[in-house]
């Protein structure tokens, strides 16, 4: 069983803390090892919230006392032994045979992967953002395994979300390391997950009916309407630029889905303010985009001969 060293107690002593062990541990479901987990302490100005992002992120304000916070770094958890990763709620909830057994084989390809992008992280220390960054990188190629009745598709959406706020803070933190040019990444990948959920549900491949929180941050649910939001955003300033017309053909299908949030907006006082004035304004973006378009000639009647 895992246990923190004398020398880790001495240094986290020295310092303002941000988090604490929880006296009740997690145990692995793939290696069946009990391992600490850390929880983020609330209080004392330690949390300052600052601005909502038009992606729905909330940064905070780091203090004179703790400098800065990440508290999104702290709602996964990764096992230190076989570098399993989920929410922790995940880590009593999957436990089919299929999944577990997937995610056993896929040990030594989860710790490559991780280690190219975030080298030198720790799984067994009090985290910092880079850890914290590897740890949802862990858990995004984690729920890659598991089975579709844990909705692992939006999981693995939220999750690339939230991998592109910590590679840009990651960026702001050691500028020089290409954390912008991956968090465009995950930003891509998001957008492709948040779709592939959509389909999905459709289709009726894999659902969300279990999600209780769609985030996409820690600090508000936004819910369903918050998830098409996403897409439409995600799709105007991350979306491909290779094809335009069909880029030009997935913004109308978004600007019309974000349309229907205004419809339920105006005659629900349940609906978020913060969504409903970000949602306007993108709308009014991919208006004036798609304007622009009509007035391009794409050459589509020579190719139609």
């Amino acid at each position: 069983m895992y246990t923190r060293s004398s020398k880790q107690d001495s240094d986290s002593d020295k310092k303002p803390k941000l988090s604490y062990w929880s006296k009740s541990k997690c145990r692995c479901p793939v290696c069946q090892r009990d391992f600490a987990k850390e929880e983020m302490l609330t209080g004392s100005g330690r949390m300052n919230a600052g601005e909502l992002t038009d992606e729905l992120h909330r940064n905070y304000i780091p203090s004179e006392k703790y400098g800065a916070v990440y508290p999104l770094i702290y709602a996964v958890g990764a096992c230190p032994r076989c570098h399993l990763a989920f929410f922790w709620k995940d880590f009593e909830e999957i436990t089919d045979k299929p999944s577990i057994e997937a995610l056993r084989d896929d040990d030594e390809r989860r710790k490559k992967m991780v280690s190219t992008i975030f080298p030198h992280y720790e799984l067994s220390r009090e985290r910092n953002l880079l850890d914290g960054a590897a740890m949802y990188y862990l858990a995004l190629l984690s729920y890659e395994k598991v089975d579709v009745g844990y909705a692992p598709t939006f999981k693995r959406a939220m999750i690339s979300l939230r991998l592109a706020w910590l590679c840009n803070h990651l960026n702001e933190t050691i500028p020089g390391y290409n954390y912008d040019y991956i968090a465009h990444v995950f930003y891509q990948k998001a957008n492709f997950f948040y779709e592939q959920t959509i389909l999905n549900e459709t289709n009726r491949v894999e659902t969300f009916a279990g999600v209780n929180n769609f985030g996409p941050d820690m600090d508000k649910n936004y819910g369903y309407d918050g998830m098409i939001y996403l897409i439409g955003l995600l799709e105007f300033k991350y979306g491909q630029t290779e094809d335009m017309p069909l880029r030009y053909k997935k913004l109308d299908e978004d600007k019309r889905a974000i349309a229907r949030i205004f419809g339920l907006g105006k005659s629900s006082k349940a609906k978020p303010g913060p969504l409903l004035e970000n949602a306007r304004n993108l709308y009014d973006k991919i208006s004036d985009l798609l304007k622009e378009a009509n007035t391009i000639d794409f050459g589509d009647d020579d190719d139609e001969e």
